[in-house]
């Protein structure tokens, strides 16, 4: 049941994302893409500050133990990949088609899996099966087989790396600390960062700022404060390799989005992208994934 709990929770948080991108692409036409990062990362922080008092009712009922320090380092290490995961995807978009930075992005199907291994994750071969295949829809549905190389590519693929170790970590936080406290202090570190370095390169005009506050509330509250912390709460039962194949649902979300608002038409080659991506999906419900205490046993992180 937590497990059907999880994959819910992540949908909903792909949902949210598709829809996100579109809006972040929307609001590209006003302001520098690392000023809207940190501005709706701050947004995101300050939405989820009212739940503090309901931080330890959403922790696991039995949390690992593990140091101040090696959790103050994990929290560290989480905010600074969600740093260059928002900030090298919003940044790419400038230079890279919409499409072809959605299928990159969405390459932290491959790269959960593949960073897993390195630090001792347990992957089973049936999620390695939903990754090549979620992967193959991820292609169909953005790039439709004419990709083109350019520096935005680049920056989306690093950014993608960043987003896969975004959820690794957080992996490991969801059993070490309750969910409010992890997404608080990601966003909190990623925007404040993210706005330091918005300053000089940017010059932020806050006038046009302002122009855009429906999309930021959007982008702030939804995709940052209701969609991260949602992830985290997932992520205290669904392995990383899993959260990232469900969470490759978010191209299609994005791909009915940008029809639905930016009138955008899904050609028959999109519609099979998106079919082949739920057959990703499917595959990696086949068979649920050990609980977190037993998947992550022999996990150097530990």
């Amino acid at each position: 049941m937590r497990i059907l709990r999880a994959d819910a929770l992540l949908l909903l948080v792909a949902i949210i994302w598709g829809v996100g991108f579109v809006i972040q692409r929307m609001a590209m036409e006003s302001v520098g893409p690392v000023t809207f990062t940190g501005v709706r990362l701050l947004i995101g922080t300050l939405s989820m500050l009212p739940l503090l008092p309901l931080a330890r009712r959403l922790a696991p009922k039995t949390l690992k133990p593990v140091s101040r320090r090696r959790l103050l380092l994990g929290l560290t290490g989480a905010g600074l990949a969600m740093s260059f995961g928002a900030v090298l995807q919003q940044a790419g978009l400038v230079h890279t088609t919409a499409g072809i930075a959605g299928f990159i992005t969405g390459l932290y199907v491959v790269f959960v899996p593949l960073l897993g291994l390195l630090v001792g994750y347990f992957v089973r071969w049936t999620t390695w099966v939903a990754v090549l295949v979620a992967t193959g829809g991820l292609y169909l549905l953005s790039v439709q087989g004419q990709p083109t190389i350019n520096p935005g590519d680049g920056l989306v693929l690093l950014g993608s790396v960043a987003w896969a170790a975004q959820m690794l970590i957080t992996g490991w936080l969801a059993l070490r600390c309750d969910p409010v406290r992890i997404a608080i202090f990601q966003t909190a570190f990623a925007g404040v960062l993210t706005l330091l370095v918005a300053l000089p390169w940017e010059q932020p005009d806050f006038g046009a700022v302002l122009s855009i506050w429906p999309e930021l509330l959007f982008s702030g509250v939804l995709a940052v404060g209701v969609a991260f912390l949602l992830q985290t709460i997932a992520q205290q039962d669904a392995p990383p390799a899993h959260t990232a194949v469900l969470l490759a649902l978010e191209a299609v979300f994005g791909a009915w989005a940008g029809w639905a608002i930016l009138n955008e038409q899904l050609t028959g080659i999109q519609i099979v992208g998106c079919l082949v991506i739920f057959v990703g999906i499917v595959l990696a419900q086949l068979r649920p994934p050990r609980p977190l205490e037993q998947r992550n046993a022999t996990s150097p992180l530990n």
